[in-house]
């Protein structure tokens, strides 16, 4: 006869290989979702790299230009920013991959909440990107380029520092739009109370400056450009929460994970 405690641990290393046989299908099938898409773009990787770099060029003085400081710079930077591309447009499958293997773990009250969270972060990731390009930047660069003045200096950029740059802005504008869904999902998971985070609010204008101080450009003006949509952000959360989560009651979930 088979020992039970054996055949416990043979099916649990199983089910453990079969999950990461599984978790490696859906990584394959990611990462070839962005590959995809960065052929279908590397083409026109000059084009979208010129496209990124539009609002410096518009703001920089007469006969301003960009730089390269790297024997491979011209190559890699615009292939890094076709990459960038290729992986916000494939995002979606990503997500829907991450999705898909984490499913079935999941109680039924909590796949519903999955869906229009995941769309609903990135539409608003998509809307500080959007934010960042033809708001932030353009002030930015006509912000240093009238300090840049009085100095005599040039502002010739490297290609790589303002592809370092851009990224960083990219990404500090798309996780401070994803303020609201952090605000809502405390409310909905307990962690605090719309009246508590009414309470907080004086704490949060100081750490919204605080971040844009270490994110922006010195200047106060960029600063004001990421504090101010953060605490605005932070007040949506607020009202989203109690329009969506406030009118609810919490959901007791009998049901179990699927097997």
């Amino acid at each position: 006869m088979s020992d039970p405690q054996q055949t416990q641990d043979e099916g649990t290393e199983e089910t453990f290989i079969s999950h990461l046989v599984e978790l490696r299908d859906r990584i394959i099938r990611a990462g070839l979702a962005v590959i995809v898409v960065f052929v279908g773009l590397v083409y026109w990787a000059p084009d979208i790299f010129r496209l990124l770099a539009r609002p410096l060029m518009q703001n920089l003085p007469k006969d301003g230009k960009m730089i390269v400081t790297d024997v491979t710079g011209s190559f890699f930077v615009p292939m890094k920013v076709t990459m960038m591309v290729a992986f916000v447009i494939a995002l979606p499958v990503v997500l829907y991959q991450i999705w898909a293997f984490v499913a079935p773990g999941l109680y039924q009250h909590e796949k519903k909440l999955v869906g229009p969270l995941v769309g609903s972060s990135y539409t608003l990731f998509l809307c500080g990107m959007a934010f960042a390009y033809f708001v932030v930047f353009p002030t930015i660069f006509r912000v240093m380029a009238h300090y840049n003045a009085p100095l005599g200096a040039e502002m010739n950029t490297d290609i790589d520092n303002y592809l370092s740059f851009v990224l960083t802005m990219f990404l500090a504008f798309g996780v401070t739009f994803e303020v609201p869904i952090v605000v809502v999902l405390l409310v909905r998971m307990n962690v605090l109370t719309i009246k508590k985070l009414k309470e907080i609010r004086p704490y949060v204008v100081v750490g919204a400056f605080v971040i844009s101080a270490v994110v922006t450009p010195p200047d106060v003006f960029s600063q004001l450009i990421l504090a101010i949509p953060l605490i605005v952000l932070y007040e949506a959360g607020i009202i989203a929460a109690r329009l969506i989560v406030g009118k609810q009651r919490p959901v007791v979930a009998d049901d179990s994970p699927p097997n």
